[in-house]
């Protein structure tokens, strides 16, 4: 039997508010140097004058830090989940401000755009962008085992929020013939074994920033330890 336990919100808090402006994430951007997530708009705000991030103070870089920053997709949906209408009142905040300056809302816009006779290309449906309009990576897998098959395709081009449980559920399906085969494979990085929920954007820039892409990994059936 199953026993469900309910929490208060505010016991989650500390781990779904901003540093910065003390409420509720919006847009969630997490520093890719210390995964230390804030408000999109404050973090940018506080990056216009600033290199370091606002909790722990680390460098995030000299002279472009706001190319190490990225969009938390997962963090946002959670907190959209937890607080109730949050997402519909800051949608309708969003609307109003650009309604009081005369100006169209971009993500208005952006759903217009979608629509038919908005463009060349068919319509699609909304759950079908794959995450297009991501900050994309280029990624060379490379089998380092006898027991896998080689990729017939190692460049692959994906989302730099991609995890690499996403990646081993690309090779599973590929060369073990059933996605559902993903924890029987292992990703690294210069011989380092990458963790599960590392972003390919996180691994490019703690494993790969100073070096030529595409980013390389490495795939072996999963060794147990």
């Amino acid at each position: 039997m199953t026993m469900e336990r309910r929490i208060k919100l505010k016991t989650l808090n500390s781990h779904i508010t901003c540093k910065i402006c003390r409420g509720y994430f919006i847009d969630a951007t997490t520093v890719t140097e210390c995964l230390h997530t804030f408000c999109k708009s404050c973090l940018v705000k506080h990056l216009e004058e600033n290199n370091t991030c606002p909790t722990c103070t680390i460098v995030i870089h000299q002279s472009h830090p706001l190319q190490y920053i990225s969009f938390d997709r997962t963090m946002q949906d959670i907190v959209y989940k937890l607080v109730p209408d949050l997402q519909d009142n800051e949608i309708k905040r969003e609307r109003d401000f650009y309604r009081a300056r005369g100006l169209p809302c971009p993500k208005d816009a952006a759903l217009a755009a979608d629509k038919p006779g908005a463009g060349d290309e068919p319509e699609q449906p909304d759950n079908t962008d794959s995450h297009r309009k991501d900050e994309q990576v280029n990624v060379c897998l490379e089998c380092i085992s006898t027991s896998l098959r080689t990729l017939k395709r190692s460049f692959i081009r994906c989302s730099a929020q991609a995890t690499i449980t996403h990646l081993k559920k690309f090779v599973a399906k590929k060369v073990l013939n059933g996605m559902e085969k993903y924890r029987e494979i292992d990703i690294l990085c210069n011989d380092e074994l990458l963790g599960k929920d590392h972003t390919l954007k996180f691994v490019y820039v703690t494993r790969w920033r100073f070096r030529d892409p595409p980013l390389r990994l490495q795939y072996r059936p999963k060794i147990d330890l």
